[in-house]
Parts: structure tokens; sequence; C-alpha cells
């Protein structure tokens, strides 16, 4: 099982999109375990929204329109109201 999550930095507003097979490890080298990479910039992130995808290639696909500028607009027009 897979899932596409969305990820939120409240203190500088960004958000991140990434897909992964365990979600809470993932997140916890978001946040504290990561020493390089976008991500480390805008610390703390919290979790607002996952998908769960049967296969890798599901995952890719929806992780992939949700990068794009229609997904983009989804996210901050519906999860995050503005």
């Amino acid at each position: 099982m897979f899932t596409v999550y969305i990820l939120h930095s409240d203190k500088y507003d960004k958000i991140y999109i990434g897909y992964t097979s365990n979600l809470q490890q993932r997140l916890k080298a978001h946040n504290k375990l990561a020493t390089k990479g976008w991500t480390i910039k805008y610390r703390p992130w919290k979790i607002i929204h996952t998908e769960s995808y049967k296969t890798k290639a599901d995952a890719m696909k929806r992780e992939q329109m949700l990068k794009g500028g229609q997904g983009r607009k989804w996210i901050r027009e519906t999860l995050l109201k503005g």
C-alpha cells in the first residue's frame, strides 16, 4: 500500500506533496531526520491530506497530478481555504 500525502508548513505557508509506503517514517524524516533537501528549510511540517493507493504507479500518477497547477489550486482552495 502506498500513501500520497500533502504537508503544509504553517510558518512559511509552503506545501509539499509526496508518496511513500511508510507515512510515519517519512514525516519523521521531513521534520527531524533529514539533513539536506528542500523540506528542511521549512520545518515544521504537518500532514493536511492523505490518499491510499494499491500500487506505486497509481500513487506516482496522483502525486504528479497534485503537483500541477490544478492540483495546487485544489489544495489551496479546498484544504487550506485560501
